[in-house]
């Protein structure tokens, strides 16, 4: 009788070892080891080139790593695909795809029902239900093509949460929206992580870093810090990360709260 598989750090919702991702040679992740809790709201951070993306798209396995091991709740992503969402950079999608927000949002459930069944009543429901969480119910039947910059993320993290997920990664879902909509976001974020879930978010704004999330993977090619937000986020880690990309404009003391920071582009 053939032996189960062991299983990896099951308490982690992310366990990472010594994982290594390299474009042409070049390594862009060098030897990583994360471990994330499950029930956190989590940031990766860091300058451009840090490897951000490249770590959510080699735990879903977009990317082939050059070496090392990832796992979600103690066994690899394709053991656990139907419990994790996935929201991508709004730039990497074709937006000019003629479709309707609903049938958007109802293709998260395809994992659900298989893509050869055609979805049900049930699944128009569920997706219709999404949507209105994210204030996007009266768009249901709008193209996507004909909707806002802020209105298409909003769809992209409805069509997330319809797949009711344990754990979520989204890539700078705040990128580029309005401020309403940033606070949709970060309200429905807090939401799944007080329902138990783990949400791991790419975030390009340091000022809102403190305030948003309370777990932290400070990133630059290498893992430069991870922890409790409060305890990771400091100038000694920030200047390891950004270097003289950033400028502290609070450079006395840290005081109990983290100093506000400002990343020059």
């Amino acid at each position: 009788m053939p032996q189960p598989t062991p299983r990896h750090e099951p308490n982690l919702a992310l366990h990472i070892e010594d994982l290594t991702v390299a474009y042409n040679d070049k390594p862009v992740l060098w030897d990583i080891d994360i471990n994330v809790p499950p029930g956190v709201l989590a940031a990766i951070i860091g300058p451009n080139g840090a490897g951000k993306s490249t770590l959510i798209k080699a735990v879903l396995g977009l990317l082939k790593p050059s070496a090392g091991h990832i796992y979600l709740h103690g066994e690899p992503y394709a053991k656990q695909r139907r419990r994790v969402g996935y929201v991508p950079q709004r730039s990497s999608v074709d937006w000019d795809f003629p479709t309707t927000a609903l049938d958007v949002v109802t293709m998260g459930l395809y994992g659900q029902l298989g893509w050869l069944r055609r979805p049900g009543r049930a699944a128009r429901t569920k997706a219709l239900s999404a949507l209105e969480q994210v204030g996007m119910a009266d768009y249901a039947e709008r193209q996507i093509s004909q909707l806002s910059g802020g209105q298409q993320q909003r769809v992209f993290l409805a069509r997330a949460l319809v797949q009711d997920a344990q754990v979520y990664f989204m890539d700078e879902p705040m990128a580029g929206v309005d401020a309403t909509t940033e606070r949709v976001i970060i309200g429905l974020l807090k939401k799944l992580r007080e329902q138990g879930k783990t949400v791991i978010v790419v975030h390009h704004d340091l000022q809102t870093v403190a305030t948003y999330f309370d777990f932290l993977l400070l990133l630059n090619v290498r893992l430069i810090a991870q922890g409790k937000t409060s305890e990771v986020y400091t100038a000694e880690n920030l200047r390891a990360a950004y270097g003289g990309q950033i400028a502290l404009l609070q450079t006395a003391q840290i005081p109990q709260t983290p100093p506000t920071v400002a990343e020059t582009v």
